[in-house]
């Protein structure tokens, strides 16, 4: 099943190498479609940490996930 969320990226930290095979990205968007808007943490591994590299604080965002 397969979700899709629309809110505003708040923050994109570094690429980290966990590992000789293994890196990750996390960025946080915030959900401000309800009452209360919340940050949500989203991590992007192996080949696709580059994908949030077009995008800065501030800008709005659809992001599908798992």
């Amino acid at each position: 099943m397969s979700f899709t969320l629309t809110g505003t990226l708040k923050a994109v930290m570094d690429t980290q190498k966990v590992s000789d095979r293994f890196t990750k990205r996390e960025f946080v968007v915030t959900d401000d479609s309800g009452m209360y808007p919340q940050d949500i943490l989203f991590q992007l591994t192996q080949d696709r940490v580059n994908m949030i590299d077009p995008f800065k604080d501030g800008d709005r965002l659809k992001v599908s996930f798992n």
